[in-house]
């Protein structure tokens, strides 16, 4: 019987059948087909190798296998850890970024601390709030800087000729400013209400000059305080010129006493006349501008 069974099973393999393709209204043969059940099999199961086959190709040399779970695992792990290593680096480098854009923040809007804040501690070194933070390959910089400066000089490298900044510690009375503009004070120093500078009135179009040798640190626009320039100077001494109409000079520039950095203006939204808002600070301290300078 199980031969008869086999026997019949294929012979209903091999058995052929006609496929007959007629037209429906006049039942007029189009097309016939001799076909058999292993022939229809034998179809079946090569549209399946090819798209088996199809489907490996697919996977294989294009970016889909990214998605197959535990394929390329090796040559992907390396490319991770170094988009990894860039990305602490780049959040590192977020942080230093962001700390040193809100201290400079807080000292153009004047968020700092009165003289009576710093006698009440007179213990506490005072850091200069615009300085950044500084990443570790810039250690050695630092270590050369310091060496420089322990013996009263800073060398400017770079440039066609080196400049020579004293860094000695000298008396501020003793210092000679030169007043970066003359005219009338209309507003004096007043760090009670938050005013950490003078403002001075002047004509139009004057050019507002450096009061001593320094580096251009800021050069940008501000809601409040429109185009303004800041200046580190000797003697960890800084000067804003803010309000201006335009600016000469941008940031990382080397300017000397008296040289032109801006000219005078009424922008930002703390102005209501053309005039030059002027800051001294002294290792993060406000001075009084007037006390030192004839302006």
């Amino acid at each position: 019987m199980e031969a008869q069974e086999k026997k019949s099973w294929r012979a209903r393999l091999k058995h052929t059948y006609r496929l007959v393709i007629m037209r429906h209204d006049t039942l007029e043969e189009v097309s016939s087909y001799k076909l058999s059940l292993l022939n229809i099999y034998v179809l079946i199961s090569s549209v399946f190798v090819v798209l088996a086959i199809l489907m490996w190709l697919l996977i294989a040399f294009t970016p889909l296998r990214r998605y197959v779970p535990g394929y390329g695992t090796g040559g992907s792990q390396k490319e991770l850890k170094a988009l990894a290593r860039e990305v602490d680096q780049l959040e590192q480098a977020y942080e230093a970024q962001s700390q040193y854009t809100e201290n400079l923040r807080r000292m153009l809007a004047g968020e700092v601390e009165t003289e009576s804040d710093f006698s009440e501690r007179p213990d506490e070194s005072v850091v200069d709030s615009l300085q950044p933070l500084n990443a570790p390959e810039e250690d050695e910089l630092l270590r050369r800087e310091a060496e420089l400066q322990a013996v009263g000089v800073l060398v400017r490298e770079g440039s066609s000729a080196t400049t020579r900044l004293n860094y000695s510690e000298t008396p501020l009375e003793q210092l000679y400013f030169t007043p970066p503009v003359k005219g009338e004070i209309s507003a004096g120093f007043m760090p009670e209400k938050d005013h950490y500078g003078v403002d001075v009135l002047a004509p139009r179009n004057t050019a507002i000059k450096a009061v001593m040798e320094g580096y251009v640190f800021l050069s940008d626009w501000t809601l409040e305080t429109g185009n303004t320039i800041g200046i580190q100077h000797p003697n960890n001494i800084i000067t804003f010129y803010k309000h201006n109409s335009a600016l000469l000079k941008k940031a990382g520039s080397f300017v000397q006493a008296g040289e032109a950095v801006a000219i005078i203006g009424n922008t930002g939204t703390l102005t209501d006349g053309p005039h030059l808002h002027f800051e001294l600070w002294h290792k993060g301290k406000p001075v009084d501008p007037a006390s030192l300078i004839q302006f």
